[in-house]
């Protein structure tokens, strides 16, 4: 399977900020081939100029994941630059922070499932034949709302679990291809995510509603993540809450409950 990612040609889905860019800055100390993508063009060209400065191969494609014919073209340009692609790394997202009964405009949740969702499905559809000539790594960045619900998380929650339930099933379809499937699953992670979550007028917040110096740094959930694309990981729970929250949902769900209602009222 390679306990290198040297040379390895990786498709990285909202490289330009947050988890995405530190995810492009570690995979680049790694020697990978990079194909970046974001709909932030000025802001993905800093990024691939801060891989290439680390010596890595890096080119940036404006490129809306929720678009199905963007992650045709992305995956062509890939192509036509490299000959192949080896993983696929879904990272691009967006969030919401608003209770189901305060929404205002329905279109949020439609949006998140495009992006969050469809658009791995989209890429992951269009990469697949590529995949299966290297044997590579699809990785999918879920989050802990893709194990249990959060109040003002609904749709987040609910395209989370989706992406979750999708590429389990994929990592049963293509084992005997060769291709593996690691799903991620990290906790609070200090990122502007949350400043570009939607409120319930379907509005940015502008602002985060967390406490984002109590969460994880970008830069350790890169490492954590690279690390298990190396070692073809099947899943990364990130923090002893999300795996607590994995095995207590099935023991105790009331308790779950409980825990995720604390938690996101604690930081509203």
């Amino acid at each position: 399977m390679g306990t290198s990612l040297r040379d390895n040609v990786v498709v990285l889905t909202g490289a330009s900020s947050g988890i995405g860019r530190a995810l492009a800055l570690e995979l680049a100390k790694e020697g990978a081939r990079l194909v970046l993508a974001a709909r932030n063009l000025s802001a993905l060209e800093t990024v691939a100029g801060e891989c290439r400065a680390r010596g890595a191969c890096a080119v940036a494609h404006e490129t809306d994941v929720a678009e199905k014919e963007q992650c045709r073209e992305l995956v062509e340009r890939a192509v036509a630059e490299h000959g192949r692609i080896d993983t696929v790394v879904h990272n691009a997202g967006v969030s919401m922070w608003a209770r189901f009964d305060e929404i205002a405009d329905l279109g949020i949740l439609d949006r998140l499932m495009r992006v969050n969702y469809f658009g791995p499905v989209y890429l992951t559809y269009y990469a697949l034949p590529w995949l299966e000539r290297s044997r590579g790594r699809i990785v999918a960045i879920s989050s802990v709302a893709g194990v249990t619900g959060y109040p003002t998380r609904c749709g987040y929650s609910a395209s989370k679990h989706a992406l979750v339930g999708f590429f389990d099933t994929l990592r049963i379809e293509l084992a005997p291809k060769g291709i593996t499937v690691t799903v991620v699953y990290p906790g609070f992670v200090t990122s502007s995510i949350r400043e570009r979550a939607f409120g319930p007028d379907g509005k940015p917040l502008g602002r985060s509603p967390v406490r984002e110096w109590e969460g994880m740094s970008a830069e350790q959930c890169a490492r954590l993540t690279v690390n298990a694309i190396v070692r073809r990981n099947r899943d990364l729970y990130m923090t002893a809450h999300s795996w607590v929250a994995r095995w207590l949902r099935r023991l105790a769900p009331r308790a779950v409950d409980r825990m995720a209602a604390r938690s996101i009222l604690y930081r509203k």
